[in-house]
């Protein structure tokens, strides 16, 4: 089960919870130091509703400082976005939510687990293989900012990649 923030946390203990609407401002945060093409703050209200979606967020001394979103399309998992605030990058956020994200679905019954990433980014592409992504394909002009493909990336629910 997902632990909720508790209501004192011991100082630098990182927290993994779900997120909630109340989340929503610090996440567009995030979110638009990330990316170039940052979603708009109704997009992460409409994932942080959906049953079907699991929207974790990184918390440290209380505050957001990346999160990851993930949904169910029939039978696959498809992580939408992960990110991490700038300056708490490199210390393992990402790949803490990660491990969170492959425990909870994990326990039910599911094809894999798929995403897109910009093949300019290595560091992301490399934190994916080493959870046992494989790339599978790409999406050419796939981001609208500057038309550059998407490595679609691909990972077996048993653990082992396809």
């Amino acid at each position: 089960m997902i632990e909720s923030l508790p209501e004192r946390p011991t100082a630098g203990t990182p927290v993994i919870r779900r997120l909630t609407p109340a989340d929503a401002p610090a996440i567009v945060a995030i979110e638009n130091e990330t990316f170039t093409l940052p979603w708009h703050p109704n997009v992460f209200l409409t994932m942080l509703a959906k049953r079907e979606a699991l929207c974790l967020g990184y918390l440290l001394e209380g505050r957001l400082i990346g999160y990851l979103i993930a949904d169910m399309f029939v039978d696959v998992w498809h992580i939408m976005n992960l990110a991490v605030g700038a300056g708490r990058r490199r210390r393992h956020v990402a790949s803490d939510l990660l491990a969170r994200y492959f425990e909870i679905t994990e326990r039910e019954s599911h094809r894999g687990h798929t995403l897109e990433v910009r093949v300019s980014n290595a560091s992301a592409i490399e934190l994916y293989r080493s959870y046992g992504f494989v790339a599978t394909g790409v999406r050419r002009g796939y981001y609208s900012d500057n038309r550059e493909d998407a490595l679609i990336m691909w990972k077996e629910s048993d653990g082992d990649s396809a």
